[in-house]
């Protein structure tokens, strides 16, 4: 099994992976996410305040993901969809966060720069859990 996560952690970090909460930091202004315990810009505070991302933003890169190259998490989906695009979305509010794009109708209308949006999906299964999180579609 590859990226295990346990159902105590998954719980504690409902709030960024459910709700899209980061924290800003109350030096820099800048806006971490997912949240750490001292900013990752200016690595010298660990003041934050809580801040809800607006899930809006646009793809920075992306890859599609086929074959053997699923993460073990994953694998279900592989074997379903066969393909899946994958994208490092840049939020509106600055961070650069990895998800799957969903709702996009062809591989090849996927481009850089392409306005996203987030949506609230299943992500995979474990331990007979059922683990959601956010994707993102074109907006």
């Amino acid at each position: 099994m590859g990226a295990h996560i346990s159902i105590p952690m998954y719980q504690r970090a409902i709030p960024q992976r459910y709700r899209l909460v980061g924290q800003k930091c109350v030096k820099c202004g800048k806006v971490n996410f997912p949240p750490k315990a001292v900013c990752k810009y200016c690595l010298s505070s660990a003041e934050f305040a809580p801040v809800k991302l607006s899930g809006r933003g646009t793809v920075y890169s992306y890859t599609v993901i086929a074959g053997g190259g699923a993460p073990p998490e994953f694998a279900e989906i592989a074997r379903c969809k066969g393909r899946y695009p994958v994208a490092l979305v840049q939020l509106e509010e600055g961070p650069v966060i990895i998800a799957q794009l969903v709702d996009v109708p062809e591989e090849e209308e996927i481009f850089i720069g392409m306005p996203v949006e987030a949506v609230f999906r299943k992500i995979y299964e474990e331990e007979g859990v059922i683990r959601y999180g956010i994707k993102f579609r074109p907006a």
